[in-house]
């Protein structure tokens, strides 16, 4: 039953305190909301659930266990985690796999209560802290008695909250909470593995001109969808990642590389159409995938590639093209084709206007996309590959 629906049945459950019904109603909305982001949690008998909000906000399993697999990657022994703003508690779970223990930092009451209780039943070795993050810091050893030898056993996460006091949203690292830039020298004292979790809405260079250029930078994609930026202390390398059912696409590159890299420009339309994925434009490797995969940029301000050569292994999105330039309804209907998703890349009409204009429904397999080559719009019909 759906928690929308179970909410009008209040009257069977006339034995429940009010309190008591809040808490069973929001147990179910949680399990619900979240049985596909968080597939491990669903199946453990018991597993207690936090408020709409921070299911919402928290990260997911599959995105969680990519940082997780950063630390492992790391190749040295990782003693401690301290998670300073542990929220939910979905990454302090998953991150404590590489860890022999961990604090978990939440200055939220109600949401330590709830991590207390689901680390028990979980058997995770992860102490709670009911404190800010500032607090836990001013309490744990400095720099002059740790040495660097015990800073490479720990490693630090953060996940600062990007809403103001009125609930807005903030996209600066100076205006996130807690301040990443004012405790960063307290961090670097007790660890020299620092993992940041920042918004996929925030700026990278201005993030890097704010924290130093001593980070490697991974953007994380679900489904080619941006979920997160993450920044570890490391040698200023970008990874775009984008997770799939089948494995991840991984594109590594340093922005001197971007920089110096060769990039064709298109002069006409080639046998196929290369859109990179959704990491790998957030990261802004243009160039980049021109010259390591030998594609011609359809224009400056497009993000499209052509070539005559099928790249299989390309980490994006694949067309073939049917037909082009396509002027009109006459020239699709001409090939027999009735069905087209629309996808716009720098063109100047939207989606829906052209699909008012050209008439056709949505399809999976078929596209008329508009873009530009060489600052000229253009219409294409494309079949898609992969």
């Amino acid at each position: 039953m759906k928690v929308e629906e179970l909410a009008l049945q209040r009257k069977r459950f006339a034995h429940l305190s009010d309190e008591e019904w809040r808490w069973m109603l929001q147990q179910v909305e949680g399990r619900q909301r979240t049985h596909d982001k968080l597939p491990t949690f669903a199946q453990i008998e018991d597993w207690w659930y936090p408020v709409r909000l921070s299911c919402e906000q928290c990260s997911s399993e599959a995105t969680a266990r990519y940082k997780a697999a950063i630390i492992r990657q790391l190749g040295e022994k990782q003693d401690i985690l301290i998670d300073l703003t542990g929220g939910y508690g979905v990454d302090t779970y998953f991150l404590n796999e590489q860890t022999a223990q961990a604090h978990y930092v939440e200055r939220n009451e109600e949401l330590c209560r709830i991590a207390q209780h689901n680390f028990q039943i979980a058997n995770k070795p992860i102490h709670v802290h009911n404190t800010s993050a500032e607090d836990f810091l001013a309490q744990y050893p400095m720099a002059e008695s740790v040495s660097s030898d015990v800073k490479k056993e720990v490693v630090v996460y953060l996940d600062p909250a990007r809403r103001d006091a009125h609930g807005g949203k903030v996209f600066r690292i100076e205006d996130c909470e807690p301040n990443v830039i004012k405790i960063l020298p307290s961090l670097r004292a007790i660890s020299s593995t620092i993992l940041i979790k920042f918004s996929p809405m925030l700026d990278i260079t201005s993030a890097l001109q704010s924290l130093g250029n001593e980070w490697d930078v991974h953007v994380v994609a679900l489904h080619n969808e941006v979920k997160e930026i993450i920044f570890i202390t490391g040698n200023n390398r970008i990874h775009a990642i984008n997770i799939l059912h089948e494995g991840n696409d991984q594109f590594s590159f340093t922005r001197s590389e971007e920089k110096s890299a060769l990039c064709a420009m298109a002069d006409c339309i080639c046998e196929y159409i290369y859109e990179p994925n959704a990491a790998i434009i957030k990261a802004g490797a243009f160039r980049l995938v021109s010259e390591r995969y030998q594609l011609h940029k359809l224009d400056h301000n497009t993000h499209l590639y052509t070539t005559d050569q099928l790249i299989e292994d390309f980490p994006g999105r694949v067309w073939k093209v049917i037909a082009q330039p396509i002027k009109n309804q006459r020239d699709i209907a001409a090939l027999g084709i009735q069905r087209a998703a629309i996808l716009t890349r720098n063109y100047p009409l939207t989606p829906e206007e052209l699909r008012k204009k050209f008439k056709v429904q949505e399809s999976d397999s078929h596209f008329l996309i508009g873009a530009r080559i060489a600052t000229k719009p253009i219409l294409i019909l494309a079949e898609r590959i992969h």
